[in-house]
């Protein structure tokens, strides 16, 4: 596999991650507001999905370093 290949299936793998992110992070925000779920869930959700997008922002700044060098 070249270092091309590999960048584009890690940009999809950071794509299919910021989605899945996003889709369940609305989702469990509707569904604690639904059930009344005690706001440490809440909380546990929002740093969940902060921890995802960070994964997904460290992994797109690597592969902008690695191209731009």
């Amino acid at each position: 596999m070249t270092p091309d290949q590999r960048d584009a299936q890690q940009m999809r793998l950071v794509g299919i991650v910021i989605a899945v992110t996003m889709v369940a992070w609305l989702g469990m925000q509707l569904l604690g507001r639904e059930f009344d779920l005690a706001a440490r869930w809440a909380f546990l959700v929002d740093l969940a999905a902060i921890g995802a997008f960070v994964w997904s922002l460290l992994v797109t700044w690597r592969i902008w370093r690695r191209r731009n060098a």
